[in-house]
């Protein structure tokens, strides 16, 4: 057999697929991933992501902003979840919520990590951006990462309420956030997860009481 019809065969429908390929991984590893996940977010209060909705619920009806940040998969789930902030259930109920992923603009991130140090990434954008009564939303699995503190200190001397989704033991900023949303689980992608879940959950809230938020105030209408 020609090595290019065993890629044929194996493949099925003409698709490139090595006859020496690896075994199909085991269902068994992905089932257990699920459950851990359910096992962990079933068990969680979910209090603190009530607070979380009625204070973004607030923050849209005023024109208030909401900030996010976190690094490496934190920081894209918090440009994931400022587009779904902004636009997600905007399209039809109309309005978003005045939302900045302060982990969005890489020349920002570059400029400043040179200039002043990356442990000032995110405080210098907030101090610059923020106004007393916003809220300042931080996703980090350690809880641990100099620019997380530091945002979070600023976040506090500037009156921006401050959350922080966190994993493993929550670290520091557990004690320095407002309100943490503490998953305790010793694994970084589901504590990953756990960051998408809230902010989807959060977003399919308020499009479905959008109509307690009234007029947009950014629109004067």
């Amino acid at each position: 057999m020609s090595e290019q019809k065993g890629m044929e065969d194996a493949g099925g429908g003409g698709r490139p697929y090595l006859s020496n390929s690896l075994p199909l991984a085991s269902n068994d590893h992905f089932t257990d991933y699920a459950t851990r996940m359910n096992e962990a977010m079933m068990g969680f209060d979910w209090t603190p992501v009530s607070q979380l909705t009625n204070d973004l619920m607030d923050l849209a009806r005023d024109g208030r902003q909401l900030f996010l940040c976190g690094n490496g998969g934190s920081a894209g789930n918090a440009n994931h979840l400022a587009n779904d902030f902004l636009y997600a259930w905007s399209k039809k109920a109309g309005r978003g919520i005045r939302v900045q992923s302060l982990a969005a603009n890489p020349a920002v991130m570059a400029c400043l990590a040179n200039d002043v140090g990356f442990e000032e990434v995110f405080a210098n954008q907030l101090q610059i951006l923020a106004r007393e009564g916003d809220v300042l939303l931080c996703f980090s699995g350690s809880g641990n990462s100099p620019n997380i503190l530091r945002v979070l200190e600023e976040a506090k001397a500037m009156g921006v309420k401050t959350y922080s989704v966190l994993a493993f033991d929550g670290g520091k900023a557990k004690a320095l956030s407002d309100v943490p949303i503490h998953l305790e689980i010793d694994d970084m992608q589901i504590g990953e997860d756990f960051q998408t879940v809230i902010g989807h959950a959060i977003v399919q809230y308020m499009f479905k009481h959008r109509d307690l938020l009234g007029p947009d105030p950014a629109r004067g209408a």
